[in-house]
Protein backbone atom coordinates (compact mmCIF):
# COMPACT_ATOMS: atom_id res chain seq x y z
CA UNK A 1 0.00 0.00 0.00
CA UNK A 2 1.29 3.49 -1.19
CA UNK A 3 1.59 6.27 1.47
CA UNK A 4 0.27 9.68 0.50
CA UNK A 5 3.19 11.80 0.94
CA UNK A 6 0.60 14.69 2.18
CA UNK A 7 1.86 18.32 1.48
CA UNK A 8 5.59 17.41 1.43
CA UNK A 9 5.95 17.91 -2.28
CA UNK A 10 4.09 21.30 -2.61
CA UNK A 11 6.00 22.43 0.79
CA UNK A 12 9.12 21.57 -0.67
CA UNK A 13 8.37 23.57 -3.35
CA UNK A 14 7.28 26.24 -2.51
CA UNK A 15 10.49 26.79 0.26
CA UNK A 16 12.61 26.43 -3.02
CA UNK A 17 11.09 29.33 -4.74
CA UNK A 18 10.63 31.48 -1.59
CA UNK A 19 14.38 30.36 -0.82
CA UNK A 20 15.73 31.50 -4.78
CA UNK A 21 12.99 34.69 -5.19
CA UNK A 22 13.81 36.07 -1.57
CA UNK A 23 16.68 38.02 -2.21
CA UNK A 24 15.41 38.99 -5.80
CA UNK A 25 12.42 40.47 -4.51
CA UNK A 26 14.00 41.78 -1.93
CA UNK A 27 16.21 43.52 -4.19
CA UNK A 28 13.15 44.84 -6.58
CA UNK A 29 11.45 46.08 -3.52
CA UNK A 30 14.41 47.94 -1.96
CA UNK A 31 15.72 49.51 -4.77
CA UNK A 32 13.91 51.92 -6.68
CA UNK A 33 14.57 52.01 -11.08
CA UNK A 34 15.61 55.53 -10.93
CA UNK A 35 18.56 54.45 -8.69
CA UNK A 36 19.56 52.02 -11.44
CA UNK A 37 19.34 54.10 -13.94
CA UNK A 38 21.15 57.01 -12.37
CA UNK A 39 24.08 54.01 -11.75
CA UNK A 40 24.06 52.86 -15.46
CA UNK A 41 24.16 56.69 -16.58
CA UNK A 42 28.29 56.54 -15.16
CA UNK A 43 30.61 56.20 -17.81
CA UNK A 44 32.27 53.69 -16.36
CA UNK A 45 29.34 51.15 -15.84
CA UNK A 46 28.21 52.04 -19.18
CA UNK A 47 31.51 51.15 -20.55
CA UNK A 48 31.74 47.78 -18.28
CA UNK A 49 28.56 46.72 -19.42
CA UNK A 50 29.19 47.14 -23.45
CA UNK A 51 32.36 44.79 -22.85
CA UNK A 52 30.26 42.35 -21.33
CA UNK A 53 27.78 42.35 -23.94
CA UNK A 54 30.30 41.74 -26.62
CA UNK A 55 32.51 39.52 -24.85
CA UNK A 56 29.57 37.18 -23.28
CA UNK A 57 28.27 37.04 -26.93
CA UNK A 58 31.52 36.52 -28.45
CA UNK A 59 32.12 33.66 -26.12
CA UNK A 60 28.83 32.10 -26.23
CA UNK A 61 29.15 32.47 -30.43
CA UNK A 62 32.35 30.23 -29.91
CA UNK A 63 30.67 28.06 -27.28
CA UNK A 64 27.77 27.64 -30.15
CA UNK A 65 29.81 26.60 -33.25
CA UNK A 66 31.96 24.46 -31.16
CA UNK A 67 29.31 23.05 -28.76
CA UNK A 68 26.19 22.40 -30.87
CA UNK A 69 28.06 19.75 -33.37
CA UNK A 70 30.35 18.59 -29.97
CA UNK A 71 26.81 17.49 -28.61
CA UNK A 72 25.36 15.94 -31.80
CA UNK A 73 28.12 13.81 -31.79
CA UNK A 74 28.26 13.05 -28.00
CA UNK A 75 24.65 12.47 -28.36
CA UNK A 76 25.64 9.47 -31.21
CA UNK A 77 28.43 7.74 -29.88
CA UNK A 78 28.59 4.86 -26.82
CA UNK A 79 27.91 5.30 -23.76
CA UNK A 80 31.26 5.07 -22.03
CA UNK A 81 33.12 7.72 -24.18
CA UNK A 82 29.82 9.85 -23.96
CA UNK A 83 30.32 9.63 -19.92
CA UNK A 84 33.77 10.52 -20.10
CA UNK A 85 33.78 13.60 -22.59
CA UNK A 86 30.63 14.87 -20.61
CA UNK A 87 33.02 14.64 -17.05
CA UNK A 88 35.94 16.62 -19.33
CA UNK A 89 33.23 18.95 -19.97
CA UNK A 90 31.77 19.58 -16.64
CA UNK A 91 34.98 20.14 -15.04
CA UNK A 92 35.36 24.14 -15.46
CA UNK A 93 31.68 23.89 -13.90
CA UNK A 94 32.68 22.76 -11.07
CA UNK A 95 36.17 24.76 -10.51
CA UNK A 96 36.17 27.74 -8.25
CA UNK A 97 35.81 30.46 -10.94
CA UNK A 98 39.44 32.08 -9.21
CA UNK A 99 41.18 28.65 -10.09
CA UNK A 100 40.38 28.74 -13.84
CA UNK A 101 41.18 32.03 -14.04
CA UNK A 102 44.53 30.80 -12.63
CA UNK A 103 44.78 27.46 -14.59
CA UNK A 104 44.46 29.94 -18.09
CA UNK A 105 46.51 32.69 -17.24
CA UNK A 106 49.46 29.93 -16.58
CA UNK A 107 48.30 29.12 -20.46
CA UNK A 108 47.55 32.11 -22.39
CA UNK A 109 49.45 34.28 -19.80
CA UNK A 110 52.50 36.66 -21.14
CA UNK A 111 54.54 34.11 -19.91
CA UNK A 112 53.71 31.17 -21.87
CA UNK A 113 54.03 30.02 -25.50
CA UNK A 114 50.73 30.67 -26.20
CA UNK A 115 50.11 33.87 -24.98
CA UNK A 116 53.86 35.41 -25.85
CA UNK A 117 53.22 34.42 -29.35
CA UNK A 118 49.35 36.06 -29.32
CA UNK A 119 50.58 39.16 -27.72
CA UNK A 120 53.27 39.44 -30.35
CA UNK A 121 50.90 39.12 -33.56
CA UNK A 122 48.27 41.74 -31.83
CA UNK A 123 46.07 39.61 -29.91
CA UNK A 124 46.92 39.58 -26.40
CA UNK A 125 44.81 37.25 -24.23
CA UNK A 126 45.52 38.95 -20.63
CA UNK A 127 43.79 42.47 -19.71
CA UNK A 128 41.83 42.48 -23.34
CA UNK A 129 38.78 41.83 -24.47
CA UNK A 130 39.47 38.77 -25.90
CA UNK A 131 40.63 37.50 -22.41
CA UNK A 132 37.65 38.36 -21.07
CA UNK A 133 35.51 36.86 -23.60
CA UNK A 134 38.42 33.48 -23.25
CA UNK A 135 37.72 33.58 -19.31
CA UNK A 136 33.83 33.47 -19.92
CA UNK A 137 33.97 30.80 -22.62
CA UNK A 138 35.93 28.69 -20.58
CA UNK A 139 33.86 28.91 -17.36
CA UNK A 140 30.11 28.46 -19.65
CA UNK A 141 31.17 27.01 -22.74
CA UNK A 142 30.33 23.74 -21.60
CA UNK A 143 26.42 24.45 -20.44
CA UNK A 144 25.49 24.38 -24.77
CA UNK A 145 27.63 21.03 -25.36
CA UNK A 146 26.36 19.43 -22.45
CA UNK A 147 22.25 21.04 -23.01
CA UNK A 148 23.18 19.79 -26.65
CA UNK A 149 24.23 16.40 -26.23
CA UNK A 150 20.96 15.88 -23.79
CA UNK A 151 18.94 17.43 -26.54
CA UNK A 152 20.02 15.02 -29.37
CA UNK A 153 19.79 12.22 -27.94
CA UNK A 154 16.80 12.34 -26.35
CA UNK A 155 15.39 12.41 -30.29
CA UNK A 156 13.43 9.25 -31.75
CA UNK A 157 16.31 8.25 -33.77
CA UNK A 158 13.95 6.51 -36.43
CA UNK A 159 14.04 9.91 -38.64
CA UNK A 160 17.54 9.86 -38.85
CA UNK A 161 18.31 6.13 -39.57
CA UNK A 162 15.65 6.57 -42.27
CA UNK A 163 17.59 9.43 -43.98
CA UNK A 164 20.64 7.88 -43.79
CA UNK A 165 18.68 4.53 -45.66
CA UNK A 166 18.06 7.16 -48.25
CA UNK A 167 21.41 8.34 -48.82
CA UNK A 168 21.10 11.93 -46.96
CA UNK A 169 24.83 13.04 -45.86
CA UNK A 170 25.44 13.37 -42.32
CA UNK A 171 25.86 16.51 -42.33
CA UNK A 172 21.90 17.32 -43.83
CA UNK A 173 20.74 14.83 -41.35
CA UNK A 174 22.18 17.24 -38.80
CA UNK A 175 21.05 20.46 -40.05
CA UNK A 176 17.43 19.58 -41.40
CA UNK A 177 16.31 16.81 -39.17
CA UNK A 178 18.13 16.76 -35.68
CA UNK A 179 19.01 20.55 -35.26
CA UNK A 180 15.19 21.38 -35.39
CA UNK A 181 13.53 18.49 -33.65
CA UNK A 182 16.29 19.90 -30.79
CA UNK A 183 16.28 23.40 -31.18
CA UNK A 184 14.28 24.18 -28.10
CA UNK A 185 16.30 22.39 -25.78
CA UNK A 186 19.61 23.91 -27.23
CA UNK A 187 18.57 26.74 -27.38
CA UNK A 188 18.13 26.81 -23.72
CA UNK A 189 21.59 25.63 -23.04
CA UNK A 190 23.20 28.55 -25.47
CA UNK A 191 20.60 31.06 -23.14
CA UNK A 192 22.00 30.08 -20.09
CA UNK A 193 25.63 29.65 -21.25
CA UNK A 194 24.95 33.52 -22.35
CA UNK A 195 24.20 34.33 -18.93
CA UNK A 196 26.88 32.31 -17.02
CA UNK A 197 29.59 34.17 -18.81
CA UNK A 198 28.01 37.19 -18.58
CA UNK A 199 27.76 37.04 -14.44
CA UNK A 200 31.38 35.51 -14.50
CA UNK A 201 33.71 37.35 -12.12
CA UNK A 202 36.38 35.06 -10.77
CA UNK A 203 37.73 33.48 -14.04
CA UNK A 204 37.29 37.27 -15.77
CA UNK A 205 38.85 39.35 -12.57
CA UNK A 206 42.28 37.26 -13.22
CA UNK A 207 42.74 37.16 -16.61
CA UNK A 208 41.35 40.39 -17.86
CA UNK A 209 40.58 42.35 -15.19
CA UNK A 210 40.39 45.27 -17.76
CA UNK A 211 39.34 46.34 -19.84
CA UNK A 212 36.22 46.42 -16.95
CA UNK A 213 33.52 44.02 -17.07
CA UNK A 214 30.03 44.19 -15.44
CA UNK A 215 30.95 41.43 -12.47
CA UNK A 216 34.05 43.27 -12.11
CA UNK A 217 32.18 46.80 -11.91
CA UNK A 218 29.94 45.49 -9.36
CA UNK A 219 32.78 44.30 -6.92
CA UNK A 220 34.72 47.76 -7.71
CA UNK A 221 31.16 49.80 -6.59
CA UNK A 222 31.11 47.68 -3.33
CA UNK A 223 34.46 48.11 -2.44
CA UNK A 224 34.84 51.46 -3.18
CA UNK A 225 30.94 53.02 -2.45
CA UNK A 226 29.19 50.27 -0.42
CA UNK A 227 26.00 47.82 -0.46
CA UNK A 228 23.71 50.46 -1.67
CA UNK A 229 25.66 51.49 -5.33
CA UNK A 230 26.33 47.85 -5.98
CA UNK A 231 22.70 46.92 -5.49
CA UNK A 232 21.72 49.58 -8.09
CA UNK A 233 23.92 47.51 -10.09
CA UNK A 234 22.54 44.10 -9.16
CA UNK A 235 19.19 45.26 -10.71
CA UNK A 236 20.46 45.85 -14.41
CA UNK A 237 21.96 42.20 -14.25
CA UNK A 238 18.45 40.69 -12.52
CA UNK A 239 15.80 42.93 -15.88
CA UNK A 240 19.20 41.59 -18.34
CA UNK A 241 18.53 38.14 -16.75
CA UNK A 242 14.45 38.15 -17.14
CA UNK A 243 14.69 39.44 -20.63
CA UNK A 244 17.23 36.73 -21.84
CA UNK A 245 14.77 34.32 -20.10
CA UNK A 246 11.11 35.41 -21.57
CA UNK A 247 12.69 35.43 -24.49
CA UNK A 248 14.13 32.28 -24.96
CA UNK A 249 10.72 30.91 -23.54
CA UNK A 250 8.95 32.28 -26.08
CA UNK A 251 11.05 30.88 -28.77
CA UNK A 252 11.43 27.80 -27.26
CA UNK A 253 7.37 27.78 -27.27
CA UNK A 254 7.25 28.77 -30.61
CA UNK A 255 10.01 26.05 -31.98
CA UNK A 256 7.83 23.30 -29.87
Amino acid sequence: MRRDPGPFFPIAGCLMLLAVAGPVVALLLDVPPRAALAAFADDGAREALQVSLVASTLATALATILGVPAGYWLGRIAPAPRAAALFVLALPLAFPPVASGIMLLHVVGARSPLGAWSAAHGLPLVDSLAGVALAEFFVAGAFVAIAACAAFGALDPLPQEAARTLGASEWRIFARIALPAAAGNVGAGIAFAWLRAIGEYGATSILAYHPTSMPVALYVALSARGVGSALALCYGFVLLAAVVLALQWVLRRRVV
